[in-house]
């Protein structure tokens, strides 16, 4: 596909990095002739330095015969009026903006309809999503939703007295009283898509497909404790915190913000009441001591700085052990560090985005074949990927049982929804026409349910 990316920011220079990656053709268009430059020597894309609401900078980067366009500047103004330009370009273009101001949340539906925008992306509040279900689900280092939110993706840690530890993945059922499907284990830095005689070892961090109640029912299986927060300490005062703070709130959860610049205070208390709003450095130790680190549920560090961020995390660990720790960290290159101190969970902002845009595109790409995708997430730091697809006629994977299907290495169907019932498939199981499929699989880049065969598809 042709896609044009106006901006090369945090947001644009990511999307530029997957969706190269997948053999797309990429323009981007921005100001700034070094940015530009870092992401053309970085990627395989075409640099136009001008405006993105330019008509002569969106014609030379393609817009006539663009098919998406996606405007990640940091102005929301600028998002939007690239799109409308586009559209006066191309009529058949597909848009995408980045809107993030929390002044817009009420006119999202507006814009999306009036301007003809395929998707609209905000990347706090998108991380907001996230991390209220990590507060409501404290036993998960990371969760996903998937077909709708019926299904959820999590990821946790084999600590040293779990009952999983040492166990044979075929012996689960056996012991566990509860449906879930394990389809990823990251061990060290090797990603296994794991088999009935995988057997699961002390610091693994699993991946596994469950119903909302099934997990619940599983994690109380294995004596992990279940029950969201009840209260939860905020360390900065940015976007994040006001979408956060928004979702805790409607669920019944304490929220507590520290941020030291007393106008962003001012805002926050205006739109918060129910949020109790401390100004005061929420990274020296006597601040937030004095503000009961010590008995919180949960602790979430979302200054700008990723040092401090990490500091805290350490801080907490120290001297609130039981606390959920969530982190927003933005640079990838801290990750092996983090995993090894085990600090809880990290949050990527810029990763959320790149997930939800890429199904996007995958699913445009592919609409009129015999499956497209419908969700999209990369899991294990991008080692892996879990697809949804949506079945339609014409499939070679339709019909007949899963054993007898020649599924490539390292592929696995998680889960089938069929209506409203989620089946956790085995050998027999067969997919149908209008049936959902998640697939978790370390190949990259599949667009179609067909991909998951080798050739030939199936056994004679």
């Amino acid at each position: 596909m042709n896609i044009i990316i106006v901006g090369c920011g945090k947001v644009g220079s990511v999307l530029s990095q997957i969706l190269s990656k997948e053999d797309h053709n990429i323009a981007v268009i921005d100001l700034d002739r070094d940015v530009l430059g870092d992401v053309v020597n970085a990627y395989d894309v075409i640099g136009v330095e001008g405006n993105g609401i330019s008509i002569s900078a969106q014609k030379e980067a393609g817009i006539d015969s663009a098919d998406i366009l996606i405007a990640a500047c940091g102005s929301d103004e600028v998002n939007l009026l690239c799109c409308l330009i586009a559209k006066k370009s191309n009529k058949n273009v597909k848009t995408i903006a980045r809107v993030r101001n929390p002044i817009y949340l009420d006119e999202l539906s507006f814009f999306k309809e009036e301007l003809g925008l395929a998707m609209i992306i905000n990347p706090e509040r998108a991380a907001a999503r996230e991390i209220a279900r990590i507060l409501r689900f404290p036993s998960a280092m990371k969760i996903d939703t998937l077909s709708g939110g019926r299904i959820d993706l999590l990821k946790f840690r084999i600590e040293e007295d779990s009952p999983l530890k040492d166990m044979m993945i075929k012996d689960l059922s056996k012991d566990i009283r509860t449906e879930i499907v394990i389809c990823a284990v990251e061990r060290n830095d090797e990603v296994i898509i794991p088999n009935g005689s995988t057997v699961l070892c002390q610091g693994d961090r699993i991946s596994f497909i469950a119903s909302a109640q099934s997990a619940t029912r599983f994690f109380r299986e294995i004596k992990v404790e279940t029950h969201a927060v009840k209260n939860t300490m905020i360390v900065g005062g940015g976007n994040i915190t006001f979408y956060l703070a928004k979702e805790l709130i409607d669920i019944g959860i304490d929220v507590k913000i520290i941020e030291k610049n007393k106008a962003k205070c001012a805002e926050l208390d205006e739109y918060l009441k129910e949020a109790t709003i401390i100004n005061g450095d929420g990274t020296e130790e006597t601040t937030i001591m004095e503000e009961g680190l010590e008995t919180t549920q949960s602790l979430v560090a979302l200054t700008n700085i990723d040092e401090e961020n990490i500091l805290l995390s350490l801080f907490t660990k120290k001297h609130n052990s039981k606390a959920k720790i969530v982190a927003k960290v933005n640079r990838m290159m801290f990750d092996s560090i983090i995993d090894e101190v085990d600090l809880g969970t990290i949050l990527h902002t810029r990763s959320v985005v790149a997930d939800n845009v890429a199904a996007t595109v995958r699913a445009m790409e592919n609409s009129r074949g015999r499956s497209h995708v419908e969700t999209l997430v990369n899991i294990l730091d991008g080692k892996a990927e879990a697809l949804e697809f949506y079945i339609k006629e014409g499939s070679e994977a339709c019909d007949r049982p899963l054993q007898e299907l020649k599924l490539k290495d390292n592929v696995i169907v998680a889960c089938i929804r069929r209506g409203n019932a989620i089946m956790y498939p085995k050998g027999a199981s067969e997919i149908h026409v209008g049936d959902r499929v998640i697939i978790v699989t370390t190949h990259p880049g599949l667009n179609d349910i067909n991909d998951i065969l080798r050739t030939g598809g199936r056994e004679a």
